[in-house]
């Protein structure tokens, strides 16, 4: 049934079309494909040759194929790819050499390898102001904006992508900001209050229209004059509350701006969505060739569009924008922190496999649940023959990779990279494998060194590195490591993050 419904597919994507009219003119689009992301996911397998793939371990300790946890048996393929090593055998000794020839053959890899290529004519991303008014974000009050970009779609018009995004920076600073870009849900702060006397006007029209609906009320808002049906929300100052404030107010209080851009808007997380949004719209609704971009990349694309929007910002100083994300997408905010040098520096949370994670790694979440038809529309279809178990070319693991995530982690350099984890008892569960991020960030630092950063600043090699402990940050360099006490989530290390990174603010 399954093979009728893909042949049926095809046949639609190779014999099909639809008629729309532009400009007086009919043209004709082949139809967006409707795949399921089983069958995308087939699709990509057919292409690659793959007959079959290893399945993914389960986080499920009770589950025939559980994930390892045993650190004993974590490192099967201890030996990581060459970082200052060119492909020839030369090793990279100088800046010169890393700029021109070490980081481009290493960029190359992750592109047709892992992440996925940008085309080279994506549609230009026009952005237009919805809403700009002034609120307040807790005790601050700010200037936020409400935005689209609208990607131009002449050249399909099945297909519409509106990038949303929200930017928020202090209303009373006297300069450009410093601002962080968080992947997240594009939402204002606040609806926007009238002032006090508009508020008035609104109350006692809507006290005559109430009483009007039941006179009975009259007798209410006599004995209660000074109650009011619509109560200002612009915040009382008082004691502020205890514990850590929201990361948007911490940002904030320190003069920073925040911008929230919804990946979803970009690109969906479901293969059943690449042939739709920014990944659809440039294949003209066609699904993907094996070197094409995942959604990681595309969420960075869109970040990156997020950015040329912040170069226009005067509120903005464009020169220090950073990039934070959680999860997946603290993934997406390492790519974006590689592949797009603007970017000035990067939190990243709890990223795991895909992110800073170690590919070969055996422990926890592994390149085969990447590869599984749940997780595989992150990546490049070519990602897919490391977990291959029958294919034409034979078989692929995770060592056959030719990078691993210690030359992600390098290529942000000597930008400041700020990694982030939290502890399994409290939620981030082992399953994103604290220690193997651990390890890839210590294996990076020789990149920072030549380029006269500064590193962790530990001694160890990465194959005995053992992760400070809990609350203890590595927070001296360029490169930064703290393992918070709380769960699956950066906010707890926001506090630590500001300082560190005004460090090099104020430095320049």
């Amino acid at each position: 049934m399954k093979k009728a419904i893909y042949l049926f597919f095809a046949l639609v994507a190779s014999t099909a079309s639809a008629q729309q009219s532009s400009g007086g003119a009919n043209v004709k689009y082949q139809p967006v494909i409707n795949f399921s992301a089983q069958e995308d996911h087939q699709h990509m397998l057919k292409q690659l040759g793959i007959k079959a793939l290893r399945p993914g371990p389960s986080g499920d300790e009770k589950a025939p194929n559980p994930a390892n946890y045993n650190e004993a048996l974590a490192n099967p393929y201890p030996e990581l790819p060459e970082l200052l090593t060119l492909k020839n055998g030369k090793k990279v000794t100088t800046a010169e050499q890393w700029w021109n020839k070490r980081r481009p053959e290493i960029a190359e890899d992750f592109e047709r390898e892992v992440y996925g290529r940008i085309p080279k004519e994506v549609p230009k991303v026009s952005w237009e102001t919805l809403i700009s008014e002034k609120e307040w974000v807790g005790w601050i009050p700010v200037n936020a904006k409400k935005l689209v970009g609208r990607v131009d779609n002449s050249q399909y018009p099945l297909l519409e992508v509106n990038i949303a995004m929200t930017v928020v920076t202090p209303a009373n600073a006297k300069g450009p900001v410093p601002l962080l870009m968080m992947f997240g849900p594009s939402e204002l702060p606040a609806p926007a209050q009238p002032p006090k006397e508009s508020l008035e006007k609104i109350n006692a029209a809507f006290k005559a229209l109430l009483i009007e609906q039941d006179p009975s009320l009259k007798e209410v808002f006599e004995q209660y004059p000074a109650y009011n049906p619509i109560a200002s929300q612009v915040p009382a100052f008082g004691p502020r509350p205890a514990g850590d404030p929201p990361t948007t107010h911490q940002l904030l209080a320190a003069g920073w701006g925040y911008a929230l851009i919804e990946p979803g808007s970009i690109q969906a997380d479901n293969g059943a969505g690449l042939t739709k949004g920014i990944i659809g719209l440039v294949n003209k609704g066609q699904p993907r060739k094996p070197d094409d971009w995942g959604a990681l990349r595309a969420w960075a694309w869109g970040a990156s569009r997020g950015l040329d929007y912040l170069e226009t910002d005067p509120a903005v100083d464009a020169k220090w924008v950073g990039i934070e994300g959680v999860s997946r997408f603290g993934k997406a905010a390492l790519v974006t922190m590689a592949f797009d040098q603007r970017f000035a520096m990067a939190l990243v949370g709890s990223s795991g496999q895909g992110g800073a994670k170690l590919h070969r790694r055996n422990f926890g979440e592994a390149v085969e649940n990447l590869t599984s038809s749940y997780e595989y529309h992150w990546m490049a279809g070519n990602y897919l023959k490391y977990g291959a178990s029958e294919a034409t070319f034979g078989s692929k693991n995770a060592n056959d990779l030719p990078v691993d995530a210690h030359q992600l982690i390098a290529l942000c350099a000597p930008r400041p990279v700020f990694i982030s984890y939290g502890i399994p008892e409290q939620g981030d569960a082992r399953w994103v494998d604290q220690q193997g991020s651990y390890m890839a960030t210590v294996a990076a630092g020789p990149v920072y060194q030549l380029l006269g950063a500064r590193d962790l600043g530990i001694t160890e090699d990465y194959k005995t590195a053992k992760m400070p402990a809990v609350n203890t940050g590595l927070l001296e360099g360029e490169l930064a490591w703290r393992q918070h006490d709380g769960g699956h989530t950066d906010a707890p290390n926001f506090k630590y993050f500001i300082p560190w990174a005004n460090k090099f603010i104020q430095g320049k």
